[in-house]
């Protein structure tokens, strides 16, 4: 398995300093190492960016899908402050 990790796996080494490397050790929180961190804020910021185009596609798909832009309307029109009716329950 140690082999695999060796050829498999690619490492990178960023070298961080100054104001970066300051503001990012005092936001890590304190059980984490500088390295995870970093790792769990990049990750983090390519999920957000995988939301953001998976979003776009949706809502051009909502833009193009008339049945499904109707829908959405009625949705955006609902009324949030209203007990919801038990399952089963006419409407």
């Amino acid at each position: 398995m140690l082999i695999w990790y060796f050829y498999g796996m690619k490492a990178t080494t960023i070298k961080l300093q100054g104001q970066l490397l300051e503001n990012l050790q005092a936001s890590k929180p304190e059980h984490q190492t500088l390295t995870a961190y970093v790792r769990s804020v990049l990750q983090g910021d390519l999920d957000r960016v995988k939301l953001k185009e998976a979003a776009l596609v949706y809502r051009a798909f909502i833009e193009s899908d008339e049945s499904e832009k109707i829908d959405m309307d009625e949705w955006g029109r609902a009324d949030l402050n209203v007990e919801p009716c038990e399952s089963g329950a006419a409407l």
